[in-house]
């Protein structure tokens, strides 16, 4: 499966690096040029034990790669995780402006079928927000899921099986 996630946070980079050690072909954007550059290099911008390892040895294996630009892997990945930063606002409630920004960015290149999954935390009614977004430029099928609510899905589907 081709995976990608938007947003190297820890959220996205764990996950990101993780997916690659199970076998998936991962690549993980943002926007930040310092930080693709460094984590291109092999460094970690923060401390998880084995990270680094898991990094450097899935890069080496060409299941992961790190990248400025959602554009050219959009269309091809099998799964679009939104993993980008959801910093509170003065009044407490999260600042969605990254989320919304690069569901904007998926909405403008996205050509074919794709699930958008966020793994950022957001409120209730978020999905809806996203999937209007996308839909000013994109009009053909995708689906949207808040990953938490995906994992429930699953949960029920395993433990209520026939």
């Amino acid at each position: 499966m081709k995976i990608l996630i938007i947003g190297t946070g820890y959220v996205g980079l764990v996950s990101g690096t993780c997916y690659a050690e199970l076998g998936h072909e991962v690549v993980c954007v943002d926007n930040d040029s310092t930080k693709i550059e460094k984590l291109s290099r092999g460094e970690v911008p923060f401390f998880e034990q084995g990270l680094a390892d898991l990094i450097s040895k899935n890069k080496t294996a060409g299941r992961l790669q790190f990248k400025l630009s959602l554009k050219d892997d959009v269309n091809s990945s099998d799964i679009i995780f939104i993993a980008v930063g959801t910093p509170s606002k003065e009044n407490g409630q999260a600042d969605l402006k990254y989320v919304f920004e690069v569901a904007k960015e998926i909405g403008q290149n996205l050509q074919n079928y794709n699930v958008i999954v966020t793994k950022s935390t957001v409120p209730i009614g978020t999905s809806k927000k996203i999937r209007r977004i996308i839909s000013k430029y994109y009009t053909g099928a995708f689906d949207v899921a808040l990953k938490n609510l995906l994992v429930q899905r699953l949960k029920q589907l395993f433990l209520h099986q026939n």
